[in-house]
C-alpha cells in the first residue's frame, strides 16, 4: 500500500471514529498535547519523555492555526518520535518524505472528497481561493 493509500485511510479511519476534521479536537481525543505561544517557527512537533506535544505561534490566524497543527498532528500520528519545525514557506514545498506525508495528511483532514467531488467543476485556484488554503495543500488532495 502506498503512503497516499495509508495516510487517506488513517484520516478517513479517524474522521469515521470521531466524526470531527477539526485538528484540534482530534488532537485532544488522541491525547496529543498542544500549546499556542511565542514560537520562533509557525508551529513544531516534538515527541518529549514519550509524549506527543505541538506547538503553535500566537502571531497565526485561526485559519493558519488550523493548517499548522493538521501537518504537526500528521507527524504525530504517523511519525511518533521525530520532532518536526514548521515553517510557513517552505514546509508545503519542501521534498522529504516526512514533510509530504504532514502534508497529505493536513490535506485529507481539512478537505473533505465529497466537498472536491461537488466542486469538481472549479479549478484548483478556485478550489484554494474558496477554502482559504494554499495551493499545494489543495494538490494534495
Amino acid at each position: 500500500m502506498s503512503d497516499i493509500a495509508k495516510i487517506k485511510s488513517k484520516v478517513s479511519s479517524l474522521v469515521n471514529k470521531y466524526n470531527t476534521r477539526n485538528p484540534f479536537e482530534l488532537a485532544d481525543i488522541l491525547g496529543v498535547l498542544y500549546q499556542i505561544g511565542n514560537c520562533k517557527n509557525e508551529g513544531c512537533y516534538m515527541f518529549l519523555k514519550n509524549h506527543r506535544y505541538i506547538f503553535l505561534s500566537n502571531k497565526l490566524n485561526s485559519l493558519e492555526l488550523k493548517i499548522v497543527i493538521a501537518h504537526e498532528l500528521g507527524h504525530a500520528l504517523l511519525d511518533r518520535k521525530q520532532n518536526y519545525y514548521f515553517i510557513r514557506n517552505k514546509t508545503l514545498f519542501l521534498n522529504s518524505r516526512f514533510e509530504k506525508r504532514a502534508n497529505l495528511f493536513a490535506a485529507h483532514l481539512l478537505i473533505d472528497s465529497e466537498y472536491l467531488k461537488e466542486y469538481s467543476w472549479c479549478t484548483t485556484e478556485q478550489l484554494s481561493h474558496s477554502l482559504g488554503y494554499h495551493l499545494e495543500l489543495i494538490y494534495g488532495c
